[in-house]
This record gives structure tokens, C-alpha cells and sequence, in this order.
């Protein structure tokens, strides 16, 4: 017996390892998403925020700050929808690969909505969205590029791609089961997009509005019209003006629909549509009720198309 310990020792040495799949991080739930299918079979990337997080204003955690010192690659969408997240990424994630997917090629990428000069006078055209602290509807800059691009199912396509490239570049050992999964993927989001289309078909015939202006992507893709918005950014507060001037749209146009998000109180939405015809519903576009994981991105998108769907039913 004694003898056999050396071949044996010498047979798990000639052994071939198993490739360990690299440490990613991706920033919110949708995008985190997106990164286990393609790392399906093989690994689980780490989510940064909580669904509960804004991704406006989050603040860094120490344990955040360790997934992003052990990264290997970090997912992100941009600075554009976390400008504080840039300088902890340049500091503690500097020798991780990073994918900034606003930039990736093939992105469809939209400006924010002039929301018109009686709803915010002060708005001037610049280049940045830098800040989201600290401001309301009076002092808030909104231009540049809207962030919520993962919102339009066509973006989530060709993202799958760029990230499974990402990988198979890092981890050449997996990259065919990272391929085969970015366009296994890809093929779940068109039948997706197929059925989402037929649910809201009609549906730009009833004008809707929204707390903030972050549903573009998904209005463009899915043919429906915006009335307005209850906040002029991503982080602002509305004055009572801005209050009484929705409720005036909502009123003029016939809204059907006014739709609150879940990290939000509604109270504001309510006292908008107070006298109004518009009924209050819920859309959810960071998956904060969901299981994160590779099914929750279909189940969010899903789940919004149902909810406006129901909203708008006669």
C-alpha cells in the first residue's frame, strides 16, 4: 500500500485543475443579472448594491469595499447612473477589468428629456450628471445621457455579448460556456421582447406618467407616451409647484396612469393625482422585490409590462 502513495500523488499532480472562474462584480440587480446567465454553470458574480440601494446616492459599505479590492472584473453601467462609485473603482478596483456598458458598442443610448423651460428655468444644456445630492426640483441639472438603459431589452442583448467576451478573454478555459450562455440569453430576451410587445400593444394610445424620468428606454421600446413626471432628477424632491403643475398635466391630457416606484413614498403621487382620473400603480425598474439572480431581469421586465398593462385596462 505504502507503495502506491507516490503514483498516486503523482497522478493528481499530472491532473488537470479545474479553471476557477474569475471574481466579478456587477453594480446593480439588472445588471447582475445579466452577468449569472452568462456565468451560468460556471460561476456567480457578487451584486454590489442591494436592490433596496438608490444607486443615485448609495454610499460605500466596507463589505462592498471588499468585493471591489478582490474584483477581477467589474460590471457596471456607468458613471452616469453612479458617480460616486468612479473613484472607488479607480482606488480599491484599479487592477480589475472594468466594463462601463453605456460605452460598450451596440448600446442604444438616449439624452434626458427636456422637461421644458416653465417646468425648470434654470435648465441648461452641459455635458455631465455628476451630481445627485443634495438638490430639488428648483437647482437640479438633468441633461446628459440617461442611465437606465437597461430598460430597453435590445441593450440587454448585445450586453450578454460584451460580457461573455469580457470573460472568455480572462478566462479563455470557460469562454465556449460563456458564449453559449451569452446567446442562449440572448434568444430568452427576444422571445421576451416578442411577448411584451404583444402585451402592450395599444398601449401609446394612453398617455402615462411616472415619478422620475428614468422609464425612456422602456417607453421607446415598447411604444408608450410619457405625460410627465413628478421629479425633474433621479434624486430631487418636488416643490408643491411641481405638485400642482402634474396634476394640471394630468388633468389637461387625460392621463390614465401614474406609475410610483417602490423606493419612493407614493404620498406625493397621490396628492398629484388627487381630483384626477389617473389611477396609481407600481413600476419597478431596479428589481427591488426580486430574488437577484440570472432570472431576475426577464421577471422584471415582465413584471413592469404587466403592471402597466393592467394599469391601462379598460
Amino acid at each position: 500500500m505504502p507503495r502506491l502513495l507516490p503514483a498516486l500523488f503523482a497522478c493528481l499532480l499530472a491532473a488537470p485543475a479545474a479553471a476557477e472562474a474569475p471574481k466579478v462584480v456587477a453594480d446593480i440587480a439588472p445588471v447582475h443579472a445579466l452577468v449569472s446567465r452568462v456565468m451560468e454553470g460556471v460561476g456567480s458574480p457578487d451584486l454590489l448594491l442591494t436592490p433596496g440601494q438608490s444607486p443615485h446616492t448609495a454610499s460605500m459599505r466596507p463589505s462592498q469595499a471588499r468585493a471591489l479590492q478582490e474584483a477581477g472584473l467589474v460590471v457596471w453601467i456607468g458613471p452616469e447612473l453612479t458617480p460616486w462609485l468612479a473613484k472607488p473603482l479607480e482606488t480599491l478596483a484599479g487592477g480589475a477589468a472594468q466594463i462601463d456598458l453605456l460605452e460598450a458598442q451596440g448600446t442604444k443610448v438616449l439624452g434626458y428629456r427636456d422637461p421644458g423651460e416653465e417646468e425648470h428655468e434654470e435648465h441648461d444644456d452641459h455635458e455631465g450628471h455628476d451630481d445627485h445630492e443634495g438638490h430639488d426640483d428648483d437647482h437640479h441639472e438633468h441633461s446628459g445621457t440617461d442611465p437606465h438603459a437597461w430598460l430597453d431589452t435590445a441593450n440587454a442583448a448585445v450586453w450578454l455579448d460584451v460580457i461573455a467576451s469580457e470573460l472568455a478573454a480572462l478566462d479563455p478555459a470557460n469562454a465556449a460556456a460563456y458564449r453559449a450562455n451569452a446567446a442562449a440569453g440572448a434568444d430568452e430576451i427576444a422571445t421576451l421582447t416578442a411577448e411584451l410587445e404583444t402585451l402592450l400593444a395599444g398601449a401609446g394610445a394612453h398617455p402615462v406618467a411616472t415619478f422620475h424620468d428614468g422609464f425612456q428606454y422602456f417607453e421607446a421600446r415598447f411604444g408608450i407616451v410619457s405625460a410627465g413626471t413628478l421629479t425633474l432628477g433621479d434624486a430631487s424632491s418636488p416643490s408643491p409647484a411641481r405638485v400642482a403643475h402634474l396634476r394640471a398635466v394630468l388633468a389637461e391630457r387625460g392621463v390614465a396612469c401614474v406609475f410610483t416606484e417602490p423606493q419612493f413614498d407614493d404620498r406625493l403621487i397621490r396628492a398629484a393625482s388627487e381630483g384626477t382620473q389617473a389611477r396609481i400603480a407600481t413600476l419597478d425598474p431596479l428589481g427591488a422585490r426580486l430574488e437577484p439572480g440570472a432570472a431576475l431581469y426577464p421577471q422584471l421586465l415582465r413584471a413592469m409590462a404587466e403592471s402597466v398593462a393592467a394599469c391601462l385596462a379598460p
